[in-house]
């Protein structure tokens, strides 16, 4: 099963930045698209952003212009630049990739552990 490790979340005042990194462990030939969901306590996990290879970012209304998804030249890492933070960003923030392709086969729905993010007031 493919790895996908997140980094970057912490605490953080109103306001502030932070920036989440999300990279697919293993050999990867390429990945689908890569995305952002996050999950609140007590709510359901909701879409943050996505971002295909080729393709234009797609933003939750919450996120935009706020959050900047990006992903690297090789596509098997995806990033979240989160500015101007709220309160109510906070939250597990959950890093997803589909059609992932690896030397032992094709995965979908890969899902990363995540990573807290926090906002104080």
């Amino acid at each position: 099963q493919v790895q996908l490790v997140e980094s970057g979340g912490g605490l953080v005042q109103v306001g502030g930045s932070l920036r989440l990194s999300c990279a697919a462990s293993g050999t990867i030939f390429r990945i689908g698209v890569m995305g952002w969901y996050r999950q609140a306590p007590g709510k359901q996990r909701e879409l943050v952003a996505t971002l295909a290879p080729g393709g234009t970012p797609n933003y939750a209304d919450s996120a935009k212009g706020r959050f900047t998804i990006s992903r690297d030249n090789a596509k098997t890492t995806v990033y979240l630049q989160m500015n101007s933070l709220k309160p109510e960003d906070t939250a597990v923030y959950y890093c997803y990739a589909d059609r992932v392709v690896t030397t032992v086969g094709t995965f979908n729905d890969a899902w990363g552990q995540g990573t807290q993010v926090t906002v104080s007031s």
